[in-house]
């Protein structure tokens, strides 16, 4: 008898449903054989699946077992396809009904002892299933809460092979997982501003990223409080639509990087990498493309700590996903694209020692080790970041002081009133905040008088900027007559962008 049952596979961040063929033959030997382009760990099913159909108290076939896995031209790979497999393999052998899966789609992984485990990529599959009309899907237990996310679809949470037979039999049905209600989701707030001392310009530098999605580079000694202002940036930007949680939690949930009990991620990621990782780490990468850093930041904030320590080809492949906000993989078995909409953030010391500039701690380092340690950067990645702000060392009496400065909720409501206006302003169009703007975008909304002509002027040949230093200085200063309410850039909000470009030493 031949069976069949509706699984899937994900290719890149998105389903394929696959078809699981199961015909049973005569002979002996081999005892199953799977077709279908599979991986390593798909033909290790075979092993699973006897065993877990034999402690599940079920009979397995004494007869060879031959699986398809449709179609053919899809790789199919991970331990997904365990649970259909041995569902195909019942069917097949007459123990279970025909079309007991028939409005079904079916995914878990098989211990054997029979327990169904956790999988990677359940959101994804949910998606497809929901768009491709099934009814139902059958999910491990612990995955249950990821797929219930979408209310019309039916989730049956398998915590046993035994159990999910059961149920398909009619002899104790599993009651189906409650759908999440997204509004119950808690955001949470983990570093807020009014944890930080004194940097009152480097706060204000980041509400003005915050509001227009600008990269930012922040300059100081150690201990000066760059990475706690860096993970207090998620906290002022604006709440995630419900279009965007759902985004970045299939990024995360084909990762395999949902954190526990959460099946929907509200909060803006905030990934900081060591220094260390791979190119393949940070924009993706494997025989079989996984999503990277990058792409787990997406929505979010890339923080990156000691810039210059980073290789410099691994810097270096950040300056296409910061203009295209995607990552292209491309690998002998095919090509994928990774969203990579996320705002840069990093941090670096003046010099090797840390103490350039310091009026209190000399500086050990030579002119020239200075020069070379900041040279590691290079000019474009350079242009690329819209805002350069140095952090200075906080002195005692404001580490000591007991008031608390402005909390992040308070600033937020600034910064989504900006984006608000941003929203307004690039209605119909794909641009969500003013970083995104072409140059076209940027001659509409970024007009200068004649005073401010003039100050552009005499900027660009004083700090040497190149074009897209000056189109990256107008979106800033759009950004900041945004956060002033003013529908016109003046004088002042051109200066204070003009303020966030490094000097020409710096570079």
């Amino acid at each position: 008898m031949l069976a069949r049952v509706n699984a899937c596979a994900v290719i890149g961040l998105d389903g394929v449903i696959v078809d699981v063929e199961v015909d049973i033959t005569t002979g002996f030997k081999p005892p199953m054989i799977i077709v279908g382009l599979p991986d390593v760990s798909v033909q290790e099913s075979r092993e699973r699946v006897q065993s877990a159909i034999r402690n599940a108290g079920l009979e397995y076939p004494r007869r060879r077992v031959r699986v398809n896995l449709a179609p053919a031209t899809v790789r199919k790979e991970g331990s997904a396809y365990d649970l259909p497999i041995a569902l195909g393999v019942l069917i097949a052998n007459r123990q279970l009904p025909p079309l007991c899966l028939k409005d079904g789609l079916v995914m878990g992984e098989l211990s054997l002892d029979g327990s169904v485990r956790h999988i990677r990529g359940v959101l994804p599959m949910a998606a497809v299933a929901r768009r491709e009309g099934y009814q139902r899907v059958f999910v491990p237990a612990e995955d249950a809460p990821e797929a219930a996310i979408f209310p019309d679809l039916e989730v049956i949470p398998v915590s046993s092979l035994a159990e999910l037979y059961s149920h398909l039999v009619g002899a104790q049905l599993i009651a189906p997982q409650p759908s999440i209600e997204v509004d119950q989701v808690p955001v949470v707030v983990q570093t807020d501003f009014h944890d930080i001392k004194g940097q009152e310009h480097v706060k204000r530098a980041l509400e003005v990223a915050a509001s227009g999605g600008h990269n930012l580079l922040m300059i100081g000694p150690p201990g000066a409080g760059k990475t706690l202002m860096a993970r207090a940036l998620p906290a002022i930007l604006p709440r995630m639509t419900i279009d965007e949680s759902l985004d970045v939690t299939r990024i995360y949930s084909v990762a395999d990087a949902l954190p526990d009990g959460i099946p929907l991620i509200k909060n803006r990621p905030f990934r900081s990498p060591h220094h260390t990782i791979s190119n393949a780490g940070l924009v993706g990468g494997g025989n079989w493309p996984h999503p990277g850093e990058i792409s787990l930041a997406h929505r979010g904030v890339l923080f990156l700590d000691e810039l210059p320590e980073f290789g410099s080809r691994t810097l270096e492949v950040l300056r296409q996903p910061l203009e295209d906000k995607i990552v292209t993989i491309s690998r002998a078995q095919g090509t994928l694209t990774f969203p990579a909409n996320f705002q840069l953030v990093a941090a670096m010391n003046p010099c090797p020692c840390g103490y350039y500039g310091d009026p209190v701690k000399a500086c050990t380092c030579s002119s020239g080790t200075v020069t070379k340690y900041q040279r590691r950067i290079s000019g474009p990645l350079m242009d690329r970041i819209d805002i350069h702000v140095e952090v200075p060392r906080v002195d005692y009496e404001k580490l000591s002081e007991t008031r608390q400065g402005e909390s992040s909720e308070a600033v937020s409501r600034r910064v989504e009133a900006a984006r608000q206006v941003q929203r307004e302003r690039f209605a119909g169009s794909s641009l969500t905040c003013n970083a995104d703007m072409h140059p076209a975008q940027v001659r509409q909304y970024c007009a200068l008088d004649e005073s401010c002509r003039s100050l552009m002027r005499a900027a660009m040949n004083q700090l040497q900027l190149s074009a897209r230093a000056y189109h990256r200085i107008l979106k800033l200063a759009r950004t900041i007559a945004d956060l002033a309410g003013s529908h016109e850039i003046c004088q002042p909000h051109l200066a204070e962008a003009l303020q966030y470009r490094p000097r020409v030493s710096d570079i």
